[in-house]
């Protein structure tokens, strides 16, 4: 409808002030009121013609208004064209919600690289995983929803001296075989250890020889380190379940470990790689940057994140020719990233575009929440709290909640309020996370959606048990609530591509409670299943259009919905 729009406003100024190849761009009124769509184009042009933008906004609007498919089109403002569609002509636009509801079909482009989560081995997840975790994957859902292919990398701190650390310490201090550890064991070694080499500084000599050992590939060695990423990637992938979490490839540190020497050498032979002082060897960058020389390798030749990040996007833009690598990392490594980026630049590759998706930091209302079990709050943690409070949520409202199966129902409800709470804000501010905000059913919140979501469906369940049609006729009117709620359904394409393209998850989760509130001050204001004929099936589209989008955006966030609840 839009490009009908603007073919006509085109014209209009063509023929009225001789004005060529206009771009006409279109947004919604935050007001309702206001029309369904607006152009502040007259006011631009009206500039260069050194005329009264109104003047040339109510020649724009008297044309407009010609079309069958516009109501009417008034000035509004100092010159905007605010344009509302006949209720026929809204109906018509609604297809294209319905078809955004669906997967894309899959681009004839080059894949976008997404890295995220990039926990460490032989630790458990901590509460702060959840910010890249779920970020990232929303971030993967959206391209992929919108036809891109994606894909989506775990980076695994897999690789370094804390491995001679851990089996230094299991070879003290274990008190079972290494078979029977559990993640929070290694976790447990792992802290023995550094509180003992505070004591006795040889461990930290014992470790780096363990460690040297692993790399040199003994058997014995080589093998421990197997059998420890093997129980913590058990005891990761139990929460990436929950999560509703998945990757296309796991790659740890070690998988670049024959890779970088080559690139190493590289840039010794461009000049780019120098040795600096004390020995290691440094990238310097131009003024311009603004950056301090960063180390790619140690004096004593051991290599660093920065050589096997240089090595990692060797190997993804040679595996997958991507047209983009976006790396999902918090705001402390900001810095870091810049220096990575310009030491690519160095080398003179052709790259793709590398982007930084900054996230902030994540604090608690909650001050006791902040620390638990020492300095790490586990994340899984979080989750059980959180599936507890949403059961006792269920309990207190008693009949008004319908599940057959509320154990499943708490999952849902408590593991999707966590993911909403960091989804649900700017991800580049630091995150607030706030018990009662997001467990509840009235707040911008995932049990809110959720419980819209089913209201939705039960209200389509009963229809369809009459038998009601869901195909509106000729429709002349619509009321305050029903163009409310149709003109925020035709926004769902635009929103998708809106936070795609400003990789901000949080558009798409303030557009759902959005949605979510129009649907219920619909529903509580306008009769549905008892509505006349032709008012009645109009409202059922709408319905129905309200918990597609509202299960497609959930379920692009990562969060599952019900249909009863």
């Amino acid at each position: 409808m839009q490009t009908v729009l603007s073919e006509q406003a085109q014209r209009s100024l063509k023929n009225h002030f001789s004005v060529d190849d206009v771009d006409v761009e279109w947004s919604r009124p935050q007001d309702s009121a206001h029309g369904d769509t607006a152009t502040p184009v007259c006011l631009r042009i009206a500039k260069e013609l050194k005329k009264n933008p109104k003047e040339v906004a109510e020649v724009v609007a008297k044309d407009l208004a010609e079309l069958d498919s516009v109501e009417k089109a008034e000035v509004a403002g100092a010159g905007y064209v605010n344009v509302w569609l006949t209720p026929q002509a809204l109906l018509e636009e609604l297809k294209e919600t319905d078809r955004a509801c669906r997967p894309q079909d899959v681009r004839k482009e080059a894949p976008v690289v997404i890295d995220y989560s990039g926990p460490n081995i032989a630790k458990p997840l901590g509460i702060h995983h959840i910010l890249s975790t779920v970020i990232g994957q929303s971030l993967v859902n959206l391209h992929r929803h919108l036809g891109y292919e994606t894909i989506g990398i775990n980076h695994l701190g897999d690789w370094g001296t804390q491995f001679g650390k851990l089996s230094v310490a299991l070879q003290k201090w274990g008190e079972r075989s290494l078979d029977e550890c559990s993640i929070e064991d290694l976790f447990a070694l792992y802290v023995r250890f550094h509180e003992e080499a505070e004591k006795d500084s040889s461990l930290e000599d014992e470790a780096r020889e363990a460690f040297k050992k692993i790399e040199e590939n003994d058997p014995e060695l080589r093998g421990f380190w197997e059998e420890v990423v093997r129980i913590t990637m058990e005891a990761l992938n139990h929460l990436y379940v929950r999560l509703q979490v998945s990757f296309d490839h796991i790659h740890g540190e070690s998988f670049y470990e024959g890779k970088m020497q080559p690139i190493v050498d590289e840039g010794k032979k461009k000049g780019v790689f120098t040795e600096g002082r004390e020995g290691a060897l440094i990238a310097e960058f131009p003024e311009e940057k603004n950056l301090s020389p960063a180390i790619v390798m140690k004096a004593d030749d051991a290599t660093i994140y920065l050589t096997r990040d240089l090595a990692t996007a060797r190997y993804r833009i040679d595996s997958f020719d991507p047209q983009a690598i976006l790396y999902v990392v918090d705001v402390a490594q900001q810095y870091y990233f810049q220096q990575l980026f310009a030491s690519l630049e160095l080398l003179e590759w052709e790259l793709p575009h590398m982007e930084h998706v900054v996230f902030g930091r994540m604090s608690f209302k909650d001050k006791n929440m902040s620390t638990r079990k020492g300095n790490i709050l586990r994340l899984e943690e979080v989750l059980d709290e959180a599936v507890a409070r949403a059961q006792k949520a269920i309990e207190e409202h008693g009949d008004s909640i319908q599940t057959e199966d509320p154990e499943e129902l708490s999952e849902m409800m408590g593991v999707g309020a966590v993911v909403y709470g960091v989804l649900s804000q700017n991800r580049k501010m630091d995150i607030t996370f706030d018990w009662e905000k997001v467990l509840s059913f009235d707040g911008n919140s995932a049990p809110y959606l959720q419980y819209t979501h089913a209201r939705a469906k039960s209200v389509l369940r009963k229809a369809e048990e009459e038998g009601y049609s869901m195909e509106p006729g000729g429709i002349s009117s619509l009321s305050e609530k029903e163009r409310a709620l149709l003109t925020l359904l035709l926004e769902f394409p635009n929103v998708l591509n809106e936070a795609k393209e400003s990789l901000m998850p949080h558009i798409l989760t303030n557009y759902l409670f959005s949605l979510s509130q129009a649907f219920n001050t619909f529903y509580n204001a306008e009769p549905i299943l008892k509505a006349s004929e032709s008012d009645r099936a109009l409202r059922l589209t709408l319905t129905s259009t309200t918990a597609a989008v509202l299960k497609a955006g959930a379920e692009i966030l990562t969060i599952r919905v019900s249909d009863r609840m």
